[in-house]
């Protein structure tokens, strides 16, 4: 009898509340002369001059020239990074898995199908992986992922480490670049 009691007062408040608020409003055409001047309220600014054209006689071996600065600190840079024998990258793996005669299966597949890509077999007990490229960013190796995922649809790209090769160097790349 309570519970009744109890809901029936709820309904008629929930009821009655719903004609407390009423709402105003007005056809759009009472606000049609409505104009309001903001200038006081408004950031203004100063007009700026014109910029100064600059002398680039100054730059040319002048007194702001960093040639020799920048080059020093580019020959440094070159010389620490020739000092790690290791660099990351990212690489294309075409296989990984424990079965030895899936993972010459895939490479003989991956020869047959793109012999013009070179890859890498690996066998890191108790696992085989079979990679292809060795990228400095991931939008490198995307290309060779695209090529690859229709044959090998568990291909995936994975970021690896690369010994770095000692007789390569950015002149002999330049050098080959230029013959192609």
């Amino acid at each position: 009898m309570k519970n009744r009691l109890w809901s029936g007062i709820i309904i008629l408040v929930l009821m009655g509340s719903c004609n407390l608020i009423k709402k105003s409003s007005a056809p759009a055409d009472a606000y049609k002369g409505y104009q309001e001047d903001l200038s006081d309220s408004r950031i203004t600014f100063e007009t700026q001059p014109a910029p100064n054209v600059v002398d680039e006689s100054r730059f040319e071996g002048g007194e702001l020239a960093i040639d020799k600065d920048l080059d020093q600190a580019l020959t440094r840079f070159a010389n620490n990074n020739k000092a790690e024998r290791y660099y990351s990258g990212f690489t294309v793996l075409v296989y990984s898995g424990v079965d030895r005669n899936l993972a010459f299966k895939t490479r003989n597949e991956l020869y047959t199908n793109f012999p013009e890509i070179k890859f890498d077999l690996q066998y890191q007990q108790p696992r085989y992986l079979l990679k292809v490229g060795k990228f400095i960013n991931r939008i490198e190796a995307q290309a060779y992922y695209f090529k690859l995922k229709d044959s090998f649809p568990s291909a995936r790209i994975i970021q690896d480490r690369f010994q770095r090769d000692e007789n390569f160097s950015s002149d002999e790349n330049q050098n080959a670049e230029k013959q192609d």
